[in-house]
């Protein structure tokens, strides 16, 4: 999907794309605005495949041969993490600490400070600094690249001081998933609207009933949040019910590698008015309110997160990022959510043969559960926001086929995550239920406000029990007795559009007929199939092959392969 025509206007507005009907804009850059610098990628380091083949479990020391720069890596088995090899004191150069035993600490040669490199805190002298991390990434060739940030913290620039917040204000009301309608002042702002409909083909499906008034609510946003592709956020279904009376409402995305609405004019919804805005730079919506939009470090080509502020008060949604801003966040926020249930994967419910025993299956979901679960707690625990709520997390694999799945694919428990969070510290928690809204200056000002939180009313129908499958499922459908799987060599006219190649690889995948061909059909990325459960796999060797799974989850072409012209010449 390319531009057609392209503009910049005389007073300085930032550049806008038309994408056949629709209209795209880079900004907006409004007053107060044109001091900012985009946030970008610096990569300080690259290691080849045969370098990340000899880095060994603990730390490594590399350096830049051609800038002579040096670096400190820390590798375990769940993660990599790495730093300059600078002191934050006074910029001296570590070594291997020979008094830890453990092999996770270096010293500096300076003044003999100590940094923990599995955690980047310094432990000598303790509770001093946090190291300022690198994002370590994956390459196209299985090497490793290591990347800064900068600048680190964009929300730094322009600061501004909270003011008291009058009753009712500020207040956010909790819809489904990942979904909220935050009122600021004025303004209504509503981060990823799934309300209806499946996600990841028909894998997915709302585990909470949506307030009845849901469109409506969508209907009267100022700008609405998507954070990323997935239709657990960009849900086509939801938007086209908000097209049909609002099809110039404000969106907002970040400016990924892959646009975030790559499949709009294919998806049929008439969206005019999609803004794409740089990251680290305020967005600024009126005199009170601006917001940001920050990259992922693991997923920086389609994983985004958020920052609003209203009046110097800061709400962070860090979505589904697995390292928002490359582990670099703001602190003491006045409210953080997040995501924390697990289970968007199909790893492993989805594979057998070899270990992949049903005991083995159990054990890992149950140990990676406890995993993210502490992990949030942490994270929670270091920011130190003032409320944190778990969200991003409230689906269920209902449809009958899948029960399976939905019986093995155990997630968190919101209210478990919140307790461990109490237990370590002071930090106010909101498990949300449908409905429900939270006033940010009743809040603030005294946590035992029962108006703080007004809950939905009494009887009010919390969880689906029944969903509407068949329009989705026809849609699906629809590609089975399609003419294009007549023809056998259907096969290699798709894996020769897809542009995987020069990669020695057998695969054997079991996947739904309707799902598969509907996804060839029309060109989609297979996290339909993978996220949403529809494959069964076997691998042997049990190696997971990154290059393929990004390539066809993240870098297939943006249009579709010409199916027209294969039926001409298969005919």
């Amino acid at each position: 999907m390319g531009p057609s025509s392209c503009r910049k206007t005389s007073s300085g507005l930032p550049l806008i794309l038309y994408y056949g009907d629709v209209f795209v804009l880079f900004g907006p850059f409004l007053p107060g605005m044109e001091q900012s610098i985009e946030q970008t990628t610096e990569i300080l380091l690259c290691l080849s495949p045969a370098e990340v083949a000899n880095l060994k479990e603990g730390i490594n020391f590399v350096r830049n041969k051609s800038t002579g720069k040096d670096y400190i890596l820390y590798k375990s088995k769940s993660h990599l993490r790495a730093c300059k090899n600078m002191c934050k004191h006074q910029g001296g150069l570590f070594i291997k600490d020979i008094e830890d035993l453990d092999g996770r600490s270096v010293r500096c040669t300076k003044h003999n400070w100590k940094l923990d490199m599995s955690t980047m805190k310094y432990i000598n002298p303790p509770g001093s600094f946090c190291q300022d991390e690198l994002v370590v990434e994956k390459n196209e060739e299985n090497g490793l690249l290591f990347l800064e940030l900068n600048p680190p913290n964009p929300w730094d620039s322009e600061p501004r001081s909270p003011e008291d917040l009058a009753f009712g204000e500020v207040q956010i009301t909790y819809l489904t998933h990942a979904c909220m309608d935050l009122k600021l002042g004025d303004k209504r702002m509503v981060f990823d609207p799934w309300l209806i409909g499946p996600a990841f083909a028909r894998g997915w499906w709302l585990l909470h009933e949506p307030p009845s008034d849901w469109l409506e609510r969508l209907y009267q946003a100022d700008l609405i949040y998507i954070s990323h592709m997935h239709s657990d956020h960009l849900s086509y279904p939801t938007l086209k019910k908000v097209a049909g009376r609002r099809p110039d409402i404000p969106i907002y995305v970040g400016n990924t590698e892959r646009p975030v609405f790559w499949n709009l004019k294919r998806s049929g919804v008439q969206l005019t008015n999609i803004n794409i805005v740089p990251f680290g730079i305020w967005q600024q919506v009126d005199k009170n309110l601006r917001f940001m939009i920050l990259m992922d470090g693991v997923h920086p080509e389609m994983d985004t997160c958020i920052i609003v502020e209203y009046k110097g008060h800061k709400i962070l949604n860090t979505v589904d990022c697995t390292r928002p801003n490359g582990g670099r966040l703001p602190m003491k926020v006045d409210l953080m959510m997040s995501d924390f249930a697990g289970g968007a994967s199909g790893f492993p419910m989805t594979f057998s043969g070899g270990k992949f025993t049903e005991e083995w299956k159990a054990q890992f979901i149950k140990t990676e559960r406890k995993k993210l679960l502490n992990y949030k707690a942490r994270l929670v625990k270091d920011l130190q926001p003032r409320i944190y709520c778990p969200f991003a997390g409230y689906f269920v694999e209902s449809h009958p086929s899948d029960k399976y799945i939905k019986e093995t694919n155990i997630k968190n428990d919101p209210n478990e995550l919140n307790n461990l969070i109490k237990k370590n510290s002071d930090v106010l928690t909101w498990t949300p239920r449908p409905g429900a809204t939270l006033d940010l200056g009743r809040m603030l000002k005294d946590p035992t406000d029962r108006k703080g939180i007004i809950e939905p009313p009494e009887g009010t129908k919390i969880y689906k029990d029944s969903w509407d499958f068949g329009p989705y499922l026809r849609i699906l459908n629809a590609a089975v007795g399609d003419e294009i799987f007549r023809h056998s060599c259907w096969i290699k006219e798709y894996f020769t559009w897809a542009g995987f190649k020069d990669y020695n690889l057998v695969v054997r995948i079991r996947s739904r007929v309707d799902v598969i061909r509907h996804v060839v059909k029309h060109g989609l990325l297979w996290d339909d199939l993978y996220i949403g459960f529809q494959t069964r796999l076997q691998r042997d060797p049990d190696v997971y092959h990154h290059l393929f799974w990004n390539h066809f989850q993240i870098k297939l072409p943006l249009t579709p392969p010409n199916w027209k012209s294969f039926l001409m010449y298969c005919g």
